[in-house]
């Protein structure tokens, strides 16, 4: 054995990565991904294979922790096979012992276009949101809802395309070239804020106020309105619940109203009627408890490597935002029992 080498070092790794506190072994400690079996198989499993050879197909779970570690670290499909290979903790995490056992890029860029296409990642957050609440983790507290930009791969169009995309007309563009068709996005749509130009499309979000879990999502193009959405995230369980808006959401307080709950909107200054001493100081106070939401993107901005999508088309687009979402709930879910397990209330 040569100098310096030790036969326990992978043993001798995976305890130094606990010890600095890996956060995909406190994962896997708290939640089984078995939970998601169920709607992977439906999609993913050859149900009319007439014949045993070939390759074994990947495990269903398995190949879900793959896409689960890509969205979380933001890695391309090639990366997310390389750091597989190189990395001690992914290994762990997915139980992968050889080289062999490791699916390559295009499988990963299959499965994931097969669940996107499915609306599979919709109900995998459906599943473990009622994991959630029989958890004990569903309050009726208050709701917040907010919205992020989803920055996607901008597009370089003539001025006439552009005009045609704007005008519903994007599909009927490029019928001659099919392959520079499929790069060309005609869903994303560019707007501005605060001076920021942007593309791609917007993530919505109700979150529930004392756990800031997210209950619902929707995903819009970015020339879309914050307030704009606020209906199709409100459920009948919401009724009676006060919801908390940013000023982005003035002059909403009827639609907040007519779908049953109570609004607490920042009041917004205009430019001839700024706002008062005590407008400011109202809002300071509805702030405390709106800014909550912006943790779940600074979680995702930080920690999740940025809210983007690398591929084509809302469809795609849907599919990012709510695999985004769900890997949110989960690490959220991580930190309520390492931080507040008082609120968790059955452990059945």
């Amino acid at each position: 054995m040569p100098k310096g080498e030790n036969l326990f070092e992978d043993e001798l790794t995976i305890a130094a990565l606990s010890a600095m506190g890996n956060p995909l072994e406190q994962l896997t400690a708290l939640v089984d991904f078995e939970m998601f079996r169920p709607e992977l198989e439906d999609i993913l499993v050859k149900k009319d294979c007439k014949s045993a050879a070939g390759r074994p197909q990947f495990d269903v779970v398995l190949m879900f922790k793959v896409i689960f570690l890509q969205r979380y670290y933001g890695l391309g499909d090639r990366q997310i096979q390389y750091q597989i290979i190189d990395r001690t903790s992914f290994r762990q995490f997915l139980g992968i012992h050889t080289v062999d056992e490791i699916p390559d890029e295009k499988t990963v860029w299959h499965v994931k276009d097969l669940l996107s296409k499915a609306g599979t990642f919709d109900a995998l957050f459906d599943r473990f949101r009622e994991y959630l609440d029989r958890k004990g983790l569903s309050f009726n507290e208050g709701k917040i809802i907010d919205a992020s930009f989803v920055e996607a791969p901008k597009q370089r169009n003539t001025r006439d395309e552009n005009g045609q995309i704007k005008s519903g007309n994007g599909k009927e563009l490029w019928k001659d070239k099919p392959h520079k068709k499929c790069h060309k996005d005609t869903d994303a749509r560019w707007t501005k804020k605060y001076d920021e130009t942007h593309y791609g499309y917007k993530e919505h979000v109700k979150a529930d106020k004392k756990t800031k879990l997210i209950e619902k999502y929707v995903t819009t193009d970015a020339s879309i309105h914050d307030s704009n959405v606020i209906r199709p995230l409100i459920d009948e369980k919401d009724k009676g619940q006060p919801l908390y808006l940013d000023a982005g959401y003035a002059s909403k307080d009827d639609v907040v109203r007519a779908c049953g709950m109570i609004p607490v909107i920042c009041k917004k200054g205009c430019r001839n009627r700024p706002l008062t001493d005590e407008q400011r100081q109202s809002n300071r106070q509805k702030s405390r408890t709106r800014c909550r939401v912006e943790h779940i993107f600074g979680f995702i901005e930080k920690a999740m490597s940025g809210s983007f999508v690398r591929s084509i088309g809302i469809i795609r687009a849907k599919a990012a935002i709510a695999l985004t979402c769900l890997i949110y709930n989960i690490f959220r879910y991580v930190q309520i029992n390492r931080y507040q397990p008082q609120l968790i209330t059955f452990r059945g």
